[in-house]
């Protein structure tokens, strides 16, 4: 079997493989890789040195059996003989849902999270976005300080169960769209730098040196995170995948990084024949990195919107600390121009930045489902203080009234677990490091943050504490009982709907047509031929809808269709979605 290693500033490079040691030699036509060949078979372990210093992982291996800081194992992907036979799932049209491996279930493995796929096809959901999987020290934490960039986490099962997730999933016509971090990697066991210039200090990113995207050795570097995206689409038929915060890419070449993925990613699924897609988290707000690279764009297919999700909770909860300020002005007012213009800030000042951001997009040019919609995400519930989910902050009126605005939204929108019956059980911030040095920095530094907003030490979970990740699980009983059970259905009708209603999914971001009531907490809007009511406020709203005819196709409280007058009488508390004739 052919080994190989690229590490441009080594002088000797030797591979160990079940125990036994080989010389490697440079390869006269790639400056800087060096191969060899060894006896090896599907689960053989192996690692590189490099001048005599130690055995380590290969930067490309594609499994950790014994973690990060083990040897690597030989993976066949050949061997595994698939079931579905899967056309692939656009983006248009979708319904994403965010799920994290170990807490979706108690077992926190992709089998047990495979056994739970049935529910998210009756549910009306197309794609289970997957939170990185990529190995990291200890057993159970959110997965984005990985490291191993091609391998799976072995305590979710390896790379078997990931392909045997993305089988069901398939069998049951669900998408799997996986979350990859190629911004930084983790604090412990990344030995890159052993290697090679994977990081430079010419540019820093919030977890330290940047990933070398422009700076010499640059060449290697985007190679290795672009074959390792590939690797996920083609090896494990993984359908998309979602690009942790792009803004961390620090990239001053003419062709930037993103433009290369994008090319990458498209250029294979002209060779699978089947559709594959990048959703970029950004809060660059600019609207150049889902322009298609025909256009002048990056090519990335879409990117979360954090405006919408900061318009719709300070409309909801009220609050206003951080990057809510500017939201929280006029909260309607934002959710209404989010809507119709799909960002908020599109060259405005944000107080929070302390300067203008973003820039106008384009509504000619970019389709409305490249811009993703939610309510919740991990970001929003697990990066406070207590992970907080939106159902315990609000009632169940003003938690519909959310569901009725993500799902009838021009956006492709995106659920994270749990939301779709208000799930009792928070989710946490939680980590299992096994560096006892850094758990305590991580320890101390969650509860020095929180602290400056007023949180006492002991109200702060311990990330280290299993208990907080138990906690963080979600509890299966729930959605059979009330009030669960009453969410959970009116998430299927919203859902139902939106595959039933073509103006629903109509890409067009200008047709969207809104009116409103700050004072009177009320918000209205058109796509087609479908209209959208909420009424935040707790005393009935009077909506005018004009007079064509309109009958009620779902509604969180009892509402009766529009008289002649065309006026919605809204119950407090409530969405509603008619059918104008």
């Amino acid at each position: 079997m052919q080994f190989e290693v690229w590490a441009p500033q080594a002088g000797r490079a030797t591979l160990t493989c079940d125990g036994v040691t080989h010389a490697l030699e440079r390869d006269p036509e790639r400056p800087g890789w060096w191969r060899g060949e060894a006896a090896a078979r599907d689960g053989s372990r192996y690692g590189f040195a490099l001048d005599d210093g130690p055995v380590r992982p290969d930067p490309r291996s594609r499994r950790q059996p014994d973690g990060p800081d083990g040897l690597s194992a030989v993976v066949d992907h050949g061997r595994y003989a698939w079931r579905a036979q899967w056309p692939g799932r656009p983006l248009p049209g979708a319904v994403l849902y965010e799920l994290h491996v170990g807490t979706y279930t108690r077992d926190g493995t992709l089998d047990a999270a495979a056994d739970r796929l049935g529910h998210l096809a009756e549910l009306g959901i197309t794609h289970v976005e997957l939170m990185p999987v990529c190995p990291f020290p200890g057993r159970h934490g959110w997965g984005y300080e990985g490291v191993s960039l091609w391998a799976v986490h072995e305590p979710y099962g390896g790379p078997e169960a990931l392909k045997r997730f993305v089988d069901r999933a398939h069998e049951l016509g669900l998408g799997v769209v996986l979350d990859v971090v190629h911004n930084h990697l983790g604090p412990s066991g990344n030995h890159l730098p052993a290697f090679g210039p994977y990081f430079t200090d010419a540019h820093h990113t919030p977890w330290g040196a940047a990933v070398n995207l422009d700076a010499p050795g640059s060449d290697e570097v985007r190679a290795y995170l672009v074959e390792s995206a590939l690797a996920w689409l083609r090896d494990y038929r993984i359908d998309g995948l979602r690009l942790d915060a792009v803004h961390a890419l620090v990239d001053t070449r003419a062709c930037h990084y993103l433009e290369e993925l994008s090319t990458a990613v498209d250029a294979l699924a002209a060779d699978l024949g089947r559709p594959l897609f990048l959703i970029a988290e950004s809060d660059l707000n600019d609207p150049r990195i889902i322009t298609p690279r025909t256009q002048g764009g990056l090519g990335v297919h879409a990117q979360w919107n954090d405006d919408f999700h900061h318009a719709l909770h300070t409309a909801l909860t009220g609050e206003s600390q951080g990057y809510y300020a500017d939201f929280a002005r006029a909260p309607l007012a934002a959710l209404a121009k989010t809507l119709t213009r799909g960002y908020f800030h599109d060259g405005t000042y944000s107080s929070f930045r302390g300067r203008s951001h973003g820039r106008p997009l384009d509504r000619s040019r970019v389709a409305a489902h490249r811009l993703t919609g939610y309510g919740q995400t991990h970001d929003q519930v697990g990066n406070r203080a207590q992970g907080d989910r939106l159902s315990s902050l609000v009632s169940p009126g003003l938690a519909a009234c959310a569901a009725t605005l993500t799902l009838t939204a021009p956006f492709t929108p995106m659920l994270f677990m749990g939301e779709e019956w208000a799930a009792g059980t928070p989710w946490q911030f939680f980590t299992d490091h096994t560096d006892p040095e850094l758990a305590e920095a991580v320890r101390r530094g969650r509860r020095r943050e929180f602290a400056a907003h007023g949180w006492k030490e002991e109200e702060v979970p311990d990330p280290q504490d299993p208990a907080t990740r138990d906690r963080s699980c979600l509890d299966w009983s729930e959605p059979e009982r009330e009030p669960h059970a009453r969410v959970l259905a009116w998430y299927r009708r919203l859902i139902a709907l939106r595959h039933e209603q073509p103006d629903l999914t109509d890409p067009d971001l200008a047709d969207t047509k809104v009116a409103y009531d700050e004072e009177g907490r009320w918000l209205a809007f058109r796509r087609g031929d479908i209209r959208v009511a909420v009424n935040l406020g707790g005393d009935p709203a009077a909506i005018p809808l004009g007079n064509r005819p309109a009958r009620v196709l779902a509604a969180w409280e009892p509402v009766e269709a529009p008289g002649e007058d065309g006026v919605l009488r809204v119950p407090g508390e409530t969405g509603v979605v008619l059918l104008q004739e």
